[in-house]
């Protein structure tokens, strides 16, 4: 099964939060996908299994994987178009 990554500060309740209502999204859309919510020291240690990472916090380095705005599924705000994104890195990666 694919893996995403989400990831902020603690990896505790924002990071928990998006992780829960991506792993709806999927569901609803049947898109077979593992979310792991983690904290931002250790994201790095799951990019090379995941096939997007969902960014709480602001990214300042390149990845080798689509970096997804989280944001967007906390306020609802652009989650259509991040959805999109993050429904085609798991297609396609």
């Amino acid at each position: 099964m694919k893996q995403i990554v989400v990831a902020c500060g603690s990896g505790v309740a924002t990071s928990q939060t998006v992780a829960s209502k991506v792993n709806r999204l999927l569901k609803e859309n049947n898109i077979p996908a593992e979310v792991l919510a983690v904290d931002i020291k250790s994201v790095d240690r799951y990019i090379p299994s995941s096939v997007a990472y969902i960014a709480i916090t602001k990214v300042d380095k390149e990845y080798p994987i689509p970096v997804i705005n989280g944001i967007a599924f906390l306020t609802g705000v652009g989650q259509d178009a991040e959805f999109k994104k993050l429904v085609n890195a798991v297609n396609n990666g």
